[in-house]
């Protein structure tokens, strides 16, 4: 599943791993999940994640980003027709409509309304996990009729 993630949500993962945000997480070190981003969105998240108050280890945080940068896909997004109230969560918007992102994820969905979306869904972690694993569960049937017995 191709989505979005905003910033806050790779840093709640990465103080409270076995939370929601650290499941998505691991979603996305695992293969499961495929981040859009551009490189405002990028630099975002290396400033953010390198702030001192975090005290996350300068490698990981390397190892991670450049995970996204190899296994993410790279989009080069368009103003929003709709400004956001935040002009600094417009990058995370607009990179989710370039790529035609499944859904974004956020834990300031009130940062992103309705009338700026243009069809992206957003979900607070816990309700991305939610929608996850229905859109699993839909899919399943029809791969468990192309397994041979």
């Amino acid at each position: 599943m191709i989505i979005v993630l905003d910033t806050n949500i790779l840093v709640s993962g990465l103080l409270t791993p076995f939370g929601p945000s650290g499941e998505i997480i691991r979603m996305v070190s695992g293969g499961n999940l495929v981040l859009l981003y551009d490189a405002r969105v990028l630099l975002e998240y290396e400033e953010v994640l390198n702030r001192p108050k975090f005290k996350f280890n300068k490698e990981h945080i390397n190892t991670l980003l450049d995970f996204i940068k190899q296994n993410g896909k790279l989009v080069s997004p368009l103003p929003l027709k709709t400004p956001l109230p935040d002009p600094d969560d417009e990058p995370f918007l607009e990179v989710s409509i370039a790529g035609k992102a499944k859904c974004m994820v956020t834990g300031n969905i009130a940062h992103y309304p309705a009338i700026s979306r243009e069809g992206i869904k957003i979900f607070s972690p816990s309700k991305f996990l939610k929608y996850y694993r229905k859109q699993c569960e839909d899919t399943e049937p029809s791969a468990a009729l192309d397994r041979t017995p």
